[in-house]
């Protein structure tokens, strides 16, 4: 059976009138008989080609402020009818029903409503009633019936009508039915989130996916959903892979806890700091950040929390990495930048986070609240009878907001607005403790005076033994275990400084 279809007729109506001339145009040249309303018909009559206003169908006007025009059995059976089905062909007759093949119609803004701040009421009657129901008529009937439902399939309908002289096949007609439920599927989603205030229901629709170049290894397909150009301006370099793009969000939800400090500047690799610095200047804080752990900064991200200026472009330039973030760039130090063809050179604006993370588990998503709580001075309570001096609360704090942004468990080492060293991904916090003084003695730092941070409570007082034999004079940690008593009275004995902030800043 031929399952290919001449368009005839054609319903058009369209909330945005972008880019339809063209379409219009063809389709009067290929003889098809135009219904419309409203806008669009006005819009067609314009151009000086014939339409059947749909009122002429229906026998009915446009009625309650335009809310209802096209929901009438006469467009819906002329949408709806199966071709090859003997009774609605002669329903069709009977109720004198004219045929519609193909429908272009659009949606109006309601998530354009939303994102301008309207009141309640204007963002109400930008909920489509009429446009939505022909788009799901006309897909569902795809055999049939052809449904452009977005300005960005217009170039695809011109081009099958063209190359096919007006006519369809039936593998076209199903692929705009895909990209319709596509539509549709997304616009309800947008309405029922301005809705929902129920958090243990959850719908995200994303409407365009970036494919990567593979996933987290070669053999594994890769795609980010998102909308990347808002959170950044690539000015340079190859596309992102799906572990830069790891790697990028690491480094903006770290550099985001030092956004209101002076010049610092991180150093990422796997998703962990490797260097991190504030300074009087980007320059001196980059320098300070690479000698943290020069050896990981090779192919690492960078960031900074200021413009990147020349001197600092010169330096960054002797190191291979694979990307550089800032928030601007002296022109002079894009031009040096951009001397390593595939480094990516990345400026990043100011777009807020999603308030929730996603992330998947076992045959289903794990959804919480974004960590929000940055340690600050305020929330620190001195536990030991020896306080923390003023230096050492800047680290403290400091260490604290590396500590956060690293994976468990985790210890971290600050002195004077530097990153020392870190154990990261440990399964005992010992163990990540050990590390973090071994990688410290590796790179030549020496611990005396260092603060030192953990992202949970110490169990036992073995860690802050542990780190009074390395040097370090004070500690900052959440508390809360029931037996906080054990590492403070070992505090006390030994003259360590600590401090409990309430806030455990697990990170898995």
């Amino acid at each position: 059976m031929d399952t290919t279809k001449t368009i005839k007729s054609a319903l058009i109506s369209v909330f945005s009138k972008e880019g339809l001339e063209p379409i219009v145009r063809l389709l009067n040249d290929q003889n098809v008989t135009l219904y419309s309303t409203g806008g669009t018909e006005d819009f067609i009559k314009s151009l000086g080609i014939p339409v059947v206003a749909v009122e002429d169908v229906t026998s009915y006007p446009s009625i309650l402020g335009g809310r209802v025009k096209t929901l009438h059995p006469k467009v819906f059976g002329g949408i709806l009818n199966r071709q090859d089905n003997e009774s609605d062909v002669q329903q069709m007759k009977e109720f004198d029903i004219p045929q519609i093949d193909l429908v272009i119609v659009d949606l109006y803004p309601f998530e354009k409503t939303v994102a301008s701040g309207a009141s309640e009421s204007d963002i109400i009657e930008k909920i489509d009633i009429g446009g939505i129901s022909l788009i799901r008529a006309a897909a569902k009937n795809f055999k049939d019936t052809a449904i452009v439902a977005s300005v960005d399939e217009y170039s695809l309908l011109l081009d099958m009508i063209t190359n096919n002289n007006g006519a369809t096949t039936l593998a076209e007609r199903k692929l705009l039915a895909t990209k319709a439920f596509h539509v549709s599927s997304h616009y309800d989603t947008a309405i029922f989130n301005y809705f929902n205030t129920d958090e243990t229901v959850y719908k995200e629709s994303i409407a365009d996916g970036q494919v990567l170049r593979y996933g987290e290894n070669p053999h594994q397909k890769g795609f980010f959903f998102g909308d990347f150009e808002a959170m950044f301006n690539k000015i340079h370099g190859k596309e992102l892979s799906y572990n830069n793009l790891l790697d990028v969000d690491a480094a903006v939800n770290l550099i985001n806890e030092f956004k209101n400090d002076g010049p610092t500047f991180a150093i990422l690799k796997h998703n962990n700091a490797c260097g991190l610095a504030s300074r009087s200047t980007i320059s001196e804080a980059y320098v300070a950040a690479l000698a943290c752990d020069p050896t990981s900064a090779f192919g690492g991200v960078l960031i900074s929390n200021v413009k990147i200026d020349v001197a600092t472009a010169n330096e960054i330039n002797k190191l291979f990495c694979e990307v550089v973030i800032a928030p601007e760039y002296d022109e002079e130090a894009i031009t040096i930048l951009q001397e390593k063809k595939n480094r990516i050179i990345l400026v990043q604006n100011e777009v807020a986070l999603p308030s929730k993370q996603v992330r998947t588990c076992l045959n289903g998503l794990l959804i919480q609240e974004r960590n929000n709580i940055t340690d600050n001075k305020e929330d620190l309570r001195t536990v030991t009878l020896t306080s923390p001096t003023e230096q050492e609360i800047e680290d403290l704090i400091f260490a604290s907001k590396v500590c956060k942004n690293t994976k468990s468990n985790t210890i971290v080492f600050a002195k004077n607005g530097t990153l020392i060293s870190s154990g990261t991904g440990q399964t005992s916090r010992v163990d990540a403790l050990l590390q973090a003084i071994e990688k410290a003695r590796v790179f030549g730092f020496d611990l005396t005076g260092t603060s030192m941070a953990s992202d949970a409570f110490f169990p036992f007082p073995d860690c802050v033994e542990i780190a009074k034999n390395a040097g370090i004079t004070a500690v900052i940690q959440p508390g809360g275990s029931i037996k906080d008593e054990l590492s403070i009275n070992y505090c006390n004995e030994n003259k360590l400084a600590m401090v409990f902030t309430g806030t455990r800043h697990f990170k898995h």
